[in-house]
Protein backbone atom coordinates (compact mmCIF):
# COMPACT_ATOMS: atom_id res chain seq x y z
CA UNK A 1 0.00 0.00 0.00
CA UNK A 2 1.42 3.36 -0.99
CA UNK A 3 1.07 5.95 1.72
CA UNK A 4 3.34 8.39 3.42
CA UNK A 5 3.55 10.06 6.81
CA UNK A 6 4.23 13.78 7.13
CA UNK A 7 3.83 16.66 9.55
CA UNK A 8 0.37 18.17 9.80
CA UNK A 9 -0.46 21.30 7.82
CA UNK A 10 -3.17 23.87 8.53
CA UNK A 11 -5.09 22.87 5.41
CA UNK A 12 -5.44 19.30 6.77
CA UNK A 13 -8.01 20.46 9.34
CA UNK A 14 -11.20 19.50 7.48
CA UNK A 15 -9.92 16.00 6.71
CA UNK A 16 -8.80 15.59 10.33
CA UNK A 17 -12.21 16.67 11.65
CA UNK A 18 -13.90 14.09 9.41
CA UNK A 19 -11.53 11.32 10.49
CA UNK A 20 -11.86 12.17 14.20
CA UNK A 21 -15.67 12.20 14.07
CA UNK A 22 -15.66 8.90 12.17
CA UNK A 23 -13.26 7.13 14.54
CA UNK A 24 -14.51 8.30 17.93
CA UNK A 25 -17.96 8.57 19.52
CA UNK A 26 -19.21 12.14 19.85
CA UNK A 27 -18.48 12.25 23.62
CA UNK A 28 -14.84 11.25 23.01
CA UNK A 29 -14.02 13.02 19.75
CA UNK A 30 -12.03 16.23 19.78
CA UNK A 31 -13.93 19.25 18.50
CA UNK A 32 -12.96 21.31 15.48
CA UNK A 33 -11.66 24.01 17.80
CA UNK A 34 -9.58 21.55 19.82
CA UNK A 35 -8.06 19.99 16.71
CA UNK A 36 -7.35 23.42 15.24
CA UNK A 37 -5.63 24.49 18.45
CA UNK A 38 -3.54 21.30 18.50
CA UNK A 39 -2.40 21.89 14.92
CA UNK A 40 -1.44 25.47 15.83
CA UNK A 41 0.14 24.70 19.23
CA UNK A 42 2.08 21.49 18.65
CA UNK A 43 2.45 20.78 14.92
CA UNK A 44 5.78 19.11 15.73
CA UNK A 45 3.79 16.40 17.56
CA UNK A 46 1.01 15.96 14.99
CA UNK A 47 1.48 13.68 11.97
CA UNK A 48 -0.86 12.62 9.19
CA UNK A 49 -0.77 9.68 6.82
CA UNK A 50 -1.64 10.41 3.22
CA UNK A 51 -2.58 8.10 0.35
CA UNK A 52 -3.27 9.40 -3.16
CA UNK A 53 -3.24 13.00 -1.87
CA UNK A 54 -5.92 12.17 0.72
CA UNK A 55 -5.34 12.32 4.48
CA UNK A 56 -6.55 8.93 5.76
CA UNK A 57 -5.30 9.01 9.34
CA UNK A 58 -3.29 10.83 11.97
CA UNK A 59 -1.60 10.67 15.36
CA UNK A 60 -1.26 13.59 17.75
CA UNK A 61 -0.59 14.64 21.32
CA UNK A 62 1.27 17.20 23.37
CA UNK A 63 4.57 17.03 25.22
CA UNK A 64 4.36 16.90 29.00
CA UNK A 65 6.32 16.08 32.12
CA UNK A 66 3.36 14.08 33.45
CA UNK A 67 3.68 10.29 33.23
CA UNK A 68 -0.06 9.86 32.65
CA UNK A 69 -2.56 11.79 30.58
CA UNK A 70 -4.85 14.14 32.50
CA UNK A 71 -8.31 14.82 31.03
CA UNK A 72 -7.68 18.57 30.93
CA UNK A 73 -4.91 17.94 28.38
CA UNK A 74 -7.45 16.90 25.74
CA UNK A 75 -9.18 20.28 25.80
CA UNK A 76 -6.34 22.63 26.68
CA UNK A 77 -3.53 22.61 24.11
CA UNK A 78 -1.69 25.32 26.05
CA UNK A 79 -0.62 22.61 28.52
CA UNK A 80 1.84 21.51 25.82
CA UNK A 81 5.34 21.81 27.23
CA UNK A 82 7.88 22.01 24.36
CA UNK A 83 10.58 20.64 26.68
CA UNK A 84 8.35 17.94 28.15
CA UNK A 85 9.91 14.51 28.70
CA UNK A 86 6.90 12.47 27.58
CA UNK A 87 5.09 12.43 24.27
CA UNK A 88 1.38 12.06 25.02
CA UNK A 89 -0.88 10.50 22.43
CA UNK A 90 -4.40 11.90 22.28
CA UNK A 91 -5.53 10.12 19.16
CA UNK A 92 -4.44 7.49 16.68
CA UNK A 93 -7.12 7.61 13.98
CA UNK A 94 -7.39 5.81 10.64
CA UNK A 95 -10.45 5.89 8.41
CA UNK A 96 -12.35 2.58 8.66
CA UNK A 97 -11.78 1.59 5.03
CA UNK A 98 -8.00 1.76 5.63
CA UNK A 99 -7.93 -0.01 9.00
CA UNK A 100 -6.29 -3.42 9.51
CA UNK A 101 -3.70 -2.65 6.84
CA UNK A 102 -0.81 -1.69 9.13
CA UNK A 103 -1.34 2.07 8.87
CA UNK A 104 -2.02 2.69 12.57
CA UNK A 105 1.05 0.59 13.40
CA UNK A 106 3.13 2.63 10.94
CA UNK A 107 1.94 5.88 12.55
CA UNK A 108 2.78 4.52 16.00
CA UNK A 109 6.26 3.37 14.94
CA UNK A 110 6.84 6.78 13.31
CA UNK A 111 5.94 8.68 16.50
CA UNK A 112 7.98 6.32 18.69
CA UNK A 113 11.01 6.86 16.46
CA UNK A 114 10.43 10.63 16.36
CA UNK A 115 10.18 10.72 20.16
CA UNK A 116 13.38 8.69 20.59
CA UNK A 117 15.23 11.02 18.21
CA UNK A 118 14.21 13.94 20.44
CA UNK A 119 15.70 12.13 23.49
CA UNK A 120 12.47 12.05 25.47
CA UNK A 121 11.84 9.54 28.29
CA UNK A 122 8.95 7.85 26.49
CA UNK A 123 5.33 8.02 25.39
CA UNK A 124 2.04 7.91 27.28
CA UNK A 125 -1.53 7.25 26.23
CA UNK A 126 -4.89 6.04 27.42
CA UNK A 127 -6.82 3.32 25.65
CA UNK A 128 -9.81 1.08 26.04
CA UNK A 129 -9.42 -2.52 27.19
CA UNK A 130 -9.79 -4.06 23.72
CA UNK A 131 -6.73 -2.09 22.52
CA UNK A 132 -4.33 -3.12 25.31
CA UNK A 133 -2.72 -5.87 23.22
CA UNK A 134 -2.33 -3.55 20.22
CA UNK A 135 -0.25 -1.10 22.26
CA UNK A 136 1.59 -3.85 24.14
CA UNK A 137 3.12 -5.03 20.85
CA UNK A 138 5.06 -1.73 20.73
CA UNK A 139 6.34 -2.18 24.27
CA UNK A 140 3.74 -0.15 26.14
CA UNK A 141 3.15 -1.24 29.73
CA UNK A 142 -0.40 -1.30 31.12
CA UNK A 143 -0.45 0.80 34.30
CA UNK A 144 -4.06 -0.13 35.08
CA UNK A 145 -7.36 1.69 34.96
CA UNK A 146 -6.86 5.40 34.43
CA UNK A 147 -8.28 8.22 36.51
CA UNK A 148 -9.50 9.59 33.17
CA UNK A 149 -13.25 9.85 32.70
CA UNK A 150 -12.95 11.36 29.22
CA UNK A 151 -16.15 10.73 27.28
CA UNK A 152 -17.58 8.75 30.23
CA UNK A 153 -15.51 5.72 29.18
CA UNK A 154 -13.17 3.38 31.05
CA UNK A 155 -9.57 3.97 30.03
CA UNK A 156 -6.25 2.32 30.81
CA UNK A 157 -3.01 4.23 31.31
CA UNK A 158 -0.19 2.98 29.09
CA UNK A 159 3.47 4.01 29.10
CA UNK A 160 6.42 3.21 26.86
CA UNK A 161 9.73 4.05 28.51
CA UNK A 162 12.99 4.21 26.61
CA UNK A 163 15.99 2.52 28.21
CA UNK A 164 18.54 5.18 27.24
Amino acid sequence: MNYYIRSVQKNDLNAIITIESTCFPLKEAASKEQLQERIFTFPECFFVVEKNNQVIGFINGCLTNESTIQDVMFSNATLHNPSGQYQAIFGLDVLPQFQHQGIASALMRYLISHTQEKHRKGLILTCKEHLLSFYAQFGYENKGISASTHGDAIWYDMILLFSN
